[in-house]
């Protein structure tokens, strides 16, 4: 029987192995859009007994009982949610709601600025004509201002079933904490163990400590933003602070894009002080991450920056925010489960030939 010669067979198993990975994630966004809510609710309740379980697990080093350190953790977190929720958030929710008002008054500023711009390029015989660019800039920051409203509408709306989720994650997460171990073992019990093994470690370390360390960055920035916007006297500073600062859950481009898009809106107010923002921002976020992210990230995702972008795009394509956000954890916990597979390989003895009989190497 003739056989295909070895770069056919490639071009074949290439051919159609695109066709099978992009039906697998046509289904898989189908399947999440279907049980979104319930998904999310799942995902939230995991991401916060995962986080939970780092102090956790301290308090156990020193000699506390499992559920006795649950409670203390479960106390220390609410006490620090109820502080945050007297202290910051009805601050930034005030400024976020002062800030949807005045962006009417802030794109007629804007205008006027392009229009002192357009005369002095027109004195010195510049044809500028922005016309094109203010149209589009209005429009688009129209479309973003009727749909914060809607959402904040429906927020007002939905406030039952908010509270109704927020206790579900609330008792999940509690429950995972408390049989999470015995739950997870049991489906790592289903897969064989030299695939289970390191698909448990590696999940540990991806999920825990990227997670772990997004949170640490985000604090970072945001703490750090507030008294410099603070210092600029830039209008709704902490709303802005915290925008950037929860931005960087996205990993590797999150913070940018956040810093981009409050750069943006301060210049609609003043262009000057957009230009401080963004010098501000930019200087914080390299002490970002060349000092204090290199100790935290370390190398345990591993993952080529190019690899990153398409797992983000490949996340958002099935589950939107919520697999931008996850994407390079899952993708991190792929690649290490197949490097530690692949390391456990390499320390099995493998038979060689010698004198015409079989030896085990090592």
């Amino acid at each position: 029987m003739r056989r295909f010669p070895t770069n056919l067979q490639n071009l074949a198993i290439i051919g159609l192995g695109f066709p099978v990975i992009g039906l697998n994630i046509w289904v898989l966004s189908q399947f999440f859009r279907y049980f979104e809510h319930l998904i999310t609710i799942l995902t939230i309740a995991a991401l916060s007994a995962f986080l939970l379980n780092y102090p956790v697990k301290i308090l156990e080093r020193i000699h506390f009982r499992r559920i006795p350190a649950i409670i203390g953790v479960l106390l220390l977190t609410i006490a620090l949610l109820v502080i945050l929720g007297v202290t910051v958030v009805p601050s930034a929710l005030d400024q976020t709601t002062e800030l949807i008002q005045q962006i009417p008054e802030w794109l007629q500023a804007s205008n006027d600025n392009i229009n002192a711009w357009e005369e002095w390029g027109k004195g010195k015989g510049f044809p500028i004509d922005f016309n094109v660019l203010r149209t589009q800039i209005n429009a688009k920051i129209d479309t973003q201002i009727q749909i914060i409203g809607s959402q904040v509408v429906g927020l007002a709306v939905g406030t039952l079933s908010g509270v109704i989720d927020t206790l579900s994650i609330v008792v999940l997460s509690v429950y995972m904490l408390i049989y999470g171990d015995r739950l997870w073992q049991g489906l790592i019990g289903i897969i064989p163990e030299r695939i289970g093994m390191p698909l448990s470690e590696s999940l540990r370390l991806n999920f825990q400590n990227f997670f772990i360390s997004q949170l640490i960055l985000g604090i970072f920035m945001a703490s750090t933003l507030t008294p410099t916007f603070f210092f600029l006297k830039v209008p709704f500073g902490l709303s802005f602070a915290i925008f950037i600062g929860a931005s960087e859950l996205i990993p590797f481009i999150g913070a940018s894009l956040g810093i981009g898009l409050v750069t943006i809106v301060i210049m609609l107010k003043n262009f000057g002080l957009g230009i401080s923002v963004l010098i501000a921002a930019i200087v914080i976020q390299q002490v970002k991450d060349n000092l204090l992210a290199p100790k935290l990230m370390g190398e345990f995702i591993g993952l080529n920056p190019v690899a990153i972008l398409i797992c983000l795009l490949i996340g958002g394509q099935i589950a939107g925010l919520l697999g931008v956000i996850v994407a390079v954890p899952i993708a991190g916990t792929i690649k290490g489960t197949i490097d530690l597979i692949r390391q456990q390989h390499s320390l099995v003895p493998q038979p060689e030939f010698v004198g015409g009989s079989i030896e085990e190497k090592g």
